[in-house]
């Protein structure tokens, strides 16, 4: 069967989708004299944090997915961002064509918060292709059926302002956090009992108590006390 190569040369926030969405735009080129019938993939992406330094200030952010920076030799390893399949349509020689890749900003999962400590720079990925390929015989009938090798791959480096670009689009300065159903229950009571407008605000006056009395313990019995 042929050998295809793969190649990522671009990537934009997508407007107006259902949900965040990354617009990649995919290169594959076929040997001379190949024709793709078509082909069937399956794309998962990687991102490698090894693969980039990181500044003082995006260190404390990173804590909470890798550790102290004295563990990131071991515990920095490789984040699962996103499985996606695609069907291209047949070609001869080289083809482009846009991979859509859903995308979320829950803070909760490991790649939430990596992506969200970073602060300038690029995030270094990594496109993982399978897949079948149905190759035209060149000058014969009929189409051969095989295998998208598993060595297939390509590297991007997608910069972050992209990314802040995408969250920026659908969560403008705001972010996800997940909580269980009794906690949001008890933020909801706590926000009516004291008359607090937003979620936010309630968090906010939350964390300035809390604060408050870590550094003067007469003052945890203040105002807006921990909700229950």
């Amino acid at each position: 069967m042929a050998e295809l190569t793969f190649a990522c040369v671009d990537a934009q926030a997508l407007p107006w989708a259902a949900g965040p969405t990354l617009r990649f735009r995919l290169r594959i080129t076929a040997p001379e004299g190949v024709r793709v019938h078509a082909l069937v993939l399956s794309c998962q992406l990687r991102i490698d944090p090894r693969a980039r330094t990181y500044s003082d200030a995006e260190a404390p952010g990173l804590d909470y997915v890798f550790g102290a920076p004295a563990r990131w030799a071991t515990s920095m390893q490789a984040l699962h961002f996103a499985t996606v399949g695609v069907t291209v349509p047949g070609f001869t020689g080289t083809t482009e064509f846009d991979l859509m890749v859903p995308c979320t900003y829950d803070l909760e999962p490991g790649l939430g918060k990596y992506l969200h400590a970073l602060a300038e720079g690029t995030v270094p990925m990594t496109f993982l292709f399978s897949g079948t390929l149905f190759e035209a015989p060149a000058g014969g009938a009929g189409v051969q059926v095989g295998r998208v090798p598993w060595d297939r791959e390509a590297a991007y480096a997608l910069p972050v302002a992209v990314w802040r670009e995408l969250m920026d689009l659908y969560f403008p300065d705001t972010a996800w956090l997940r909580l269980r159903r009794d906690t949001v229950d008890a933020l909801l009571r706590h926000q009516a009992r004291h008359a607090v407008p937003t979620a936010d605000e309630l968090l906010t006056t939350l964390l300035a108590a809390q604060a408050a009395a870590e550094d003067d313990p007469s003052k945890e019995d203040g105002l807006c006390p921990t909700p229950r």
